[in-house]
């Protein structure tokens, strides 16, 4: 599966603890990267500087659903799932 045009549903839903060029304690969940591009795209792909967990994220069906909306539910509800309890 290739990454959707415009969706970015995993640069801005999942929280990141990673240095981020521009954000460097990571970003929090629901935080649009700031390495996101005016067309939704990342400023780092295939850059050394990008973070690891960001090159570890393949789009896949059950991932990234049949729409950017159905990629952003799923990625809150993981990210609510893993999220540390206070």
């Amino acid at each position: 599966m290739e990454c959707r045009v415009a969706c970015a549903a995993c640069c801005i839903a999942p929280s990141i603890s990673s240095p981020i060029p521009g954000m460097p304690h990571g970003k929090p969940a629901g935080v649009p990267c700031v390495q996101l591009d005016a067309d939704l795209r990342c400023r780092l792909f295939g850059r050394p500087e990008r973070p690891a967990v960001c090159g570890s994220l393949r789009p896949s069906a059950d991932m990234c659903g049949v729409s950017r909306a159905a990629a952003m539910r799923t990625l809150d509800r993981l990210e609510a799932l893993t999220a540390p309890t206070a």
